[in-house]
């Protein structure tokens, strides 16, 4: 569940597993192909537009071609904002592209999708095409009523439904805008230092364990690699080892946001304010601690404690996290490498776990207490 906050209400994603039948399965699958060429078609044109004439294509002028594609039957997608949707996935490719483009970065030019990758299709507006029905299943346009797992009641007002296939498993994706349910007032504040020898430390000294998910299933995954690497490349039995890599990965993932969930959950219902590090986790990950950053997934952690926190009435301030290793609470500098894991400073005598300090500073660096005012009662909580 993955919320984006507008300027009067939350939007939150519900995800259910869905239980189509083989039919409706096959269907569903004809759909992503579908909407995989037409992805396809629509960037060709572009591309060769360009190319011949000199001439740019936008969104709305391909849009208007679909009524007489599906009319000469050469486009059958069943839902006609399901196809306009297509077309604007191709539209946002373009404009993140030249949006690279004008930073200065390497910008990656758009790429065909191969209808074996292409696994969702968006209907943009709940009931017309896709609804949940009151009995329980949700009814798609050409499949039918499908069987839905719904383990948890839908919260809000439905705006938009994403059919997704992973791993050979189907799910909708419901869009909702919810009314904030702000929990009574908390004014405990923390600081949240997250690591790799732990996942996160609070200000008082709480340590949250690294469950290291990916790091315990690598055995499992490297069997489904090389299983995989054994099959001749466009097999049936090569297919079917694809899917059971990928539900290995998926097995890891949703274990990962389950903790997520948990613990970002904890610490709203627990702090009335937040402050965490404004991590360029990017950055991070592309060093020799990558696989380590990439499993702790300190960035999807972040996510769901700000949009927890704004559902629940509550703050989550990031703060620069320069060098917050590298002071001590009294505001003196005390240097440490990677493999330092103790604090000691030489001017207030502070003895603790760099973690531990760390947070502190975070907290600090929110506005909740300047460095060097009331030492002591920091000093007090961290020893």
């Amino acid at each position: 569940m993955i919320g984006v906050i507008d300027n009067r209400m939350l939007r939150i994603t519900f995800k259910y597993r869905l239980y189509p039948t083989r039919a409706q399965a096959v269907f569903l699958d004809g759909q992503l192909r579908e909407a995989a060429s037409l992805y396809n078609a629509a960037l060709e044109e572009r591309i060769g537009a360009w190319k011949t004439c000199r001439t740019s294509i936008g969104f709305y002028d391909q849009c208007k071609q679909l009524p007489a594609m599906r009319a000469d039957g050469c486009l059958t997608m069943v839902n006609a904002h399901c196809a306009q949707e297509v077309l604007r996935r191709v539209d946002k490719a373009y404009r993140a592209f030249f949006a690279r483009v004008k930073r200065g970065e390497k910008p990656g030019f758009p790429r065909y999708r191969s209808a074996r990758r292409y696994d969702s299709i968006t209907f943009t507006s709940h009931g017309n095409g896709c609804r949940l029905l009151e009995n329980g299943k949700l009814r798609i346009q050409g499949a039918g009523h499908v069987k839905i797992k719904l383990h948890r009641p839908v919260q809000g007002t439905i705006k938009t439904v994403i059919i997704r296939r992973e791993a050979g498993r189907w799910f909708a994706c419901f869009s909702a805008e919810c009314n904030p349910v702000p929990l009574p007032a908390n004014d405990r504040a923390t600081g949240i230092d997250v690591g790799l020898n732990n996942f996160a430390v609070l200000a008082d000294g709480t340590e949250i364990q690294n469950p290291r998910y990916y790091r315990n299933a690598e055995a499992r995954l490297r069997r489904c690699q090389r299983k995989l690497a054994r099959r001749k490349k466009g097999s049936n039995r090569r297919r079917k080892a694809v899917q059971l890599l990928q539900r290995a990965h998926a097995h890891v993932r949703n274990q990962r946001a389950d903790f997520h969930h948990k613990v970002s959950r904890r610490l709203v219902n627990e702090y009335g304010m937040i402050a965490v590090e404004d991590l360029n986790v990017k950055g991070l990950a592309g060093g020799m601690f990558a696989k380590s950053v990439h499993d702790a997934g300190w960035n999807s952690f972040v996510e769901m404690l700000v949009y927890k926190a704004a559902d629940a009435g509550r703050q989550v301030v990031k703060v620069d996290p320069c060098g917050t290793s590298q002071i001590c609470l009294c505001g003196a500098r005390v240097p440490k490498t990677l493999s330092d894991r103790w604090h000691d400073c030489h001017s207030c005598g502070l003895s603790a776990s760099r973690d531990h300090v760390s947070a502190q500073v975070i907290l600090s660096r929110a506005g909740n207490r300047p460095l060097g005012a009331n030492v002591e009662d920091a000093i007090s909580c961290v020893s």
